[in-house]
């Protein structure tokens, strides 16, 4: 475990929450995290809701909140997303996306296509904006099922979502979004590789991911979930700042083979110093219906 003098350094105290406040972010959200890891598929109907939304009023410091005040994050990471996600949709296109946070994206994304379906487990980060595009709709979710219709969008997406998801409740999100979609629908799943984290919170206190990333994957196991859920093809792009280009699979698992000999110090270390593998671990999967 980190401790705190490690912590501290690894904290700017310019741009960011505190040390104590990290820490505190941290047993807060490894608590709740340990509650869903440990409930039952009836009891996570209620706590995906709940504990978000928890979450969310016990930490403001959280990142999602404060890059929901934040223009120049928008102004950043928008028109990466929008230069990547928009190669899959036309002005015709029926939009889907799962786990929308504060709904920017989906508000950016509405102006390209027909309708926007934004799904989401919690109301708090999204809140009540004052002003939506008029083909946008806000569905709230109990975090498992997508309630769609069968056979109704065209393109599914999400971002940084895959790995909040409790691993017994992925095979059925999955099969539910490849049930919306329509005949060569596509879904898109951003999520970060499991071989460079953790990701969450806990990234500065322990090996793996404990807090509200249930679990981190890889490309091979992503892609093996997909096939298994019924997507008739699988294609990883790779690349950065939204411009991003078909990979063959086979290489980046035999890259993943590689990377995971290695151990999780030597990984991260290597990654970040490796600008080019740090490309090929960030997620970026397709499943064509």
């Amino acid at each position: 475990m980190t401790n705190q003098s490690t912590l501290t350094s690894r904290v700017n105290h310019n741009d960011g929450p505190t040390a104590a406040q990290i820490r505190e972010h941290y047993e807060i959200e490894k608590a709740l995290a340990t509650r869903l890891r440990n409930s039952t598929r009836e009891e996570r109907k209620q706590l995906y809701n709940s504990l978000y939304d928890e979450m969310f009023r016990r930490v403001p410091v959280h990142p999602q909140l404060l890059e929901k005040q934040s223009p120049e994050f928008q102004a950043r990471v928008l028109p990466r997303q929008l230069r990547f996600v928009s190669r899959f949709v036309t002005g015709e296109t029926i939009f889907l996306e799962v786990g929308p946070g504060d709904c920017a994206f989906a508000f950016a994304i509405a102006a390209h296509v027909k309708k926007v379906y934004a799904a989401d487990v919690s109301e708090e980060v999204a809140g009540q904006p004052t002003q939506q595009p008029a083909n946008f709709e806000l569905i709230i979710s109990d975090g498992c099922s997508v309630p769609l219709p069968a056979n109704s969008i065209d393109v599914a997406y999400s971002n940084q979502v895959m790995e909040h998801i409790h691993p017994d409740d992925a095979m059925e999100q999955l099969r539910d979004i490849h049930t919306a979609l329509r005949t060569h629908g596509v879904y898109i799943c951003v999520t970060p590789n499991r071989l460079c984290g953790p990701h969450d919170i806990s990234k500065y206190f322990d090996p793996v991911a404990t807090g509200l990333h249930l679990k981190e994957y890889t490309w091979t196991e992503l892609a093996y979930l997909f096939k298994a859920a019924g997507f008739s093809r699988v294609t990883a792009y790779v690349g950065g700042m939204g411009f991003n280009v078909p990979c063959p699979l086979f290489l980046l698992r035999a890259l993943e083979r590689i990377v995971e000999r290695w151990s999780p110090a030597r990984r991260r270390t290597l990654i970040l110093k490796t600008p080019l593998i740090a490309l090929l671990m960030m997620i970026r999967l397709v499943g064509t219906k």
